[in-house]
């Protein structure tokens, strides 16, 4: 029984046994009306990860609360989202790592190529007392909720140039779409390349144009936006494990009972759940589906980006705010 709910039964009976009596007050206008969550993402309304939260999330808080998706970065641009929820002009998103670093730097670990090892390791790692010290950060400092982290694939470069890429040394003068953040800057660094900054909706076109080489994405990503249509590769990096947060606002977070919180609790995590799996099985069969599509879709020497990527991190003002001793503990992890 929810807690608007337990109150109007409380004032209800309160009323029927002492009529008139005015020690006992009516409800707040409103009280027991459902809540609406606006959610902002840059993403279509078939990736996976907008499926998931607009069928099992939004099922699972519909007793309270109604999830009004709003998709293709139509109500707020890809970036502006954890501005917007922290002004109060937007209830939920979802989040990377790499945005929150612009805040709290010591996000930036979570930034760092081949740190964690697939969707099982992002699972424990965010699961773990680890998982709560970083979410606690964000709350205290941004007062955003991040409910659950979901895995939707691990990045591999995709590329209209027909040069074959076996080595970081290889992407010399490639101009690699990275998203616009320091952090996601830095990395296209590290695997060698030209990073070159644009908004998620132009990638299309930046790539029919040639006003970039590449980009990197989950391959559910490439097949959802058809970047399958304007390149000819698919390099098998393997060099991040994707991850998005389900983001809230604390606000609304804390206006809600503890019953309807850990329902959505519960409701958040069904839906990574889904989300993490139906991503994984994509992921196992889109491979022979860009052969067919005529890209070639190889696995270069990956230990020679694995190396090059961390001995950068490693050496780079990144790891300067990194938790001491964080890398240890993650990749303790098993």
């Amino acid at each position: 029984m929810s807690e608007f709910t337990s109150r109007r039964l409380f004032v209800g009976a309160a009323v029927a046994l002492l009529a008139g009596a005015s020690m006992f007050s009516a409800p707040p206008a409103g009280a027991g009306e459902k809540i609406t969550l606006r959610f902002s993402t840059p993403s279509t309304d078939t990736d996976h990860r907008s499926k998931g939260l607009a069928t099992i999330f939004a099922d699972g808080v519909k007793g309270f609360a109604t999830y009004e998706p709003h998709y293709n970065a139509t109500l707020f641009k890809q970036g502006t989202e954890l501005a917007a929820i922290q002004r109060g002009n937007l209830e939920m998103s979802v989040t990377s790592a790499q945005e929150i670093a612009k805040q709290i730097p010591a996000w930036s670990i979570f930034t760092a190529g081949y740190l964690l090892r697939g969707a099982e390791h992002q699972q424990k790692v965010f699961n773990s007392d680890i998982g709560a010290e970083m979410y606690r950060m964000v709350e205290d400092q941004l007062g955003i909720k991040l409910l659950k982290v979901m895995y939707f694939g691990t990045r591999q470069l995709n590329l209209r140039i027909e040069k074959k890429i076996m080595t970081p040394a290889d992407l010399a003068g490639v101009k690699l779409r990275m998203p616009g953040t320091d952090a996601w800057q830095f990395l296209g660094k590290a695997l060698g390349a030209n990073p070159t900054p644009m908004a998620f909706t132009e990638v299309y076109t930046g790539l029919q144009t040639g006003a970039i080489d590449g980009q990197d994405n989950p391959l559910p990503t490439d097949k959802d936006k058809k970047f399958y249509e304007v390149t000819k590769q698919i390099v098998l990096t393997g060099h991040l494990a994707d991850m998005n947060f389900l983001a809230l606002s604390k606000k609304v977070w804390d206006g809600l009972s503890a019953d309807q919180q850990k329902t959505m609790m519960d409701a958040a995590q069904a839906a990574v759940e889904k989300i993490g799996s139906d991503v994984l099985a994509d992921e196992a069969k889109l491979v022979e589906f860009f052969k067919g599509e005529g890209l070639k879709v190889y696995t270069p020497d990956v230990e020679a980006f694995r190396t090059r990527v961390q001995k950068m991190y490693l050496e780079s003002d990144f790891s300067k705010d990194w938790p001491k001793g964080m890398v240890a503990r993650v990749n303790a992890i098993k």
